[in-house]
């Protein structure tokens, strides 16, 4: 038998949303790679298309998170592990926060959130077989930056939903924890890495030197789903190149 920390995903199914970009891709490629059964949800068919084709092992479900109906829906597929990663950031100053960012940030990065993980438990408790919640937070979520004050509220309140989560869900051997990101290349952080002076003051907030890459959080999110991390819940797990120890 393989020792605990070199076991993969074999049998799993994994329900990850926002799958078809960015971080979401490069995880549900991983998982797939690791050998789970990948539930790939987002509101982009062709790129969920285009995800799936890379790997059988990937099924694409396209929907809306933010939509209640197909959210109840997922609580009826068999879950053992979801990956709670659809989210959005409009950075902007405080003074200068419009309702509808406000409403549509809450909405995506907080309420929608919060009912996946809530459809995944369900299927968990029905099954009773236990599980792993993952939610996709970010180093924000620890601290506060300019220009962030919804993003850092909505990551703050996941951070804090883990922990509870986590909590509650412990007697039914459910492991809730957090990957929290720094800032990654991808289609949703490029405009602001374009430009020069904010990629400069980025890196230089990173001790290791350098932005992430989707592969770093991939990573970190694979261990936290596998048997490696059977005593680790409540926790988050900074793929953050030394951010916040400063």
């Amino acid at each position: 038998m393989l020792p605990v920390w070199a076991r993969g995903l074999e049998g799993k199914t994994v329900l990850i949303t926002g799958a078809s970009r960015g971080l979401g891709e490069a995880i549900a490629l991983a998982l797939a790679d690791a050998g789970a059964e990948v539930l790939a949800v987002a509101r982009d068919p062709q790129g969920l298309a285009a995800l799936a084709a890379r790997n059988p092992a990937i099924r694409p479900i396209p929907g809306d998170v933010t939509d209640d109906a197909f959210v109840d829906g997922l609580s009826e597929q068999d879950i053992d592990i979801l990956i709670n990663n659809a989210g959005t950031n409009k950075p902007q100053p405080m003074a200068m926060v419009t309702s509808e960012t406000l409403d549509l940030m809450l909405g995506l990065n907080v309420r929608a959130a919060y009912r996946v993980a809530q459809a995944a438990a369900r299927s968990m408790l029905r099954r009773g077989v236990g599980g792993a919640i993952i939610n996709i937070t970010s180093q924000m979520g620890h601290v506060g930056s300019p220009n962030r004050t919804v993003y850092c509220m909505t990551k703050h309140a996941l951070e804090g939903l883990t922990k509870a989560m986590a909590v509650e869900l412990a007697p039914a051997s459910i492991r809730v924890n957090s990957v929290a990101p720094t800032f990654i290349e991808t289609p949703m952080t490029a405009p602001m890495l374009a430009d020069p002076a904010f990629a400069r003051f980025v890196q230089e907030m990173i001790p290791l030197g350098r932005t992430g890459t989707p592969d770093d959080v991939a990573a970190a999110v694979v261990y936290l789903a596998s048997p490696a991390a059977g005593m680790v819940t409540g926790t988050s797990l900074l793929v953050d190149g030394g951010w916040t120890a400063r």
